[in-house]
């Protein structure tokens, strides 16, 4: 398909994907890479990250803690490993702060695709589908795939 001299980033095929670390999200990332290379769109890799919040007490953080590099430090794994299996996909990365679920909804606005793990770190063992993955199906602004994972 010809790109038009006019066409801006949002007219383009473009899937994110919300990663956490979980071996759930890293298969919905390789999933979300194969679609996007069978559509010839672009994908992009979205980690959120947050300070733990408490309510009346404080909690002693090890020295060194620090969310958002751990978000980056993931995201860079996780990518470099997507573009080795998929050299010719266009991969961006975003590490954003703030829960997962509001991010991604907001990540889905222009996307063609919306891809997350069927339940993630925070879930109780066993459920089908996460808190995040349930709010990003109804909230999305585009379609959104819950990939199950087999793990």
């Amino acid at each position: 398909m010809a790109k038009e001299e006019n066409e801006t980033p949002t007219d383009a095929a473009h899937v994110v994907v919300g990663i956490d670390g979980s071996p759930a999200s890293e298969d919905a990332l390789e999933w979300a890479a194969r679609q996007a290379e069978i559509t010839h769109s672009s994908l992009e890799v979205i980690a959120a990250w947050d300070w733990p919040s408490t309510y009346g007490w404080s909690v002693p953080f090890p020295t060194g803690f620090d969310p958002e590099a751990a978000s980056e430090t993931l995201l860079g794994r996780v990518a470099q490993a997507a573009r080795d299996r998929h050299p010719v996909l266009e991969i961006t990365t975003r590490s954003v702060q703030g829960h997962p679920a509001p991010a991604l909804v907001e990540a889905s606005k222009g996307a063609s695709l919306l891809v997350v793990g069927s339940r993630g770190h925070g879930e109780f063992v066993g459920m089908l589908i996460g808190s995040v993955s349930e709010f990003c199906a109804t909230k999305a602004h585009c379609p959104v795939l819950v990939h199950r994972s087999l793990h």
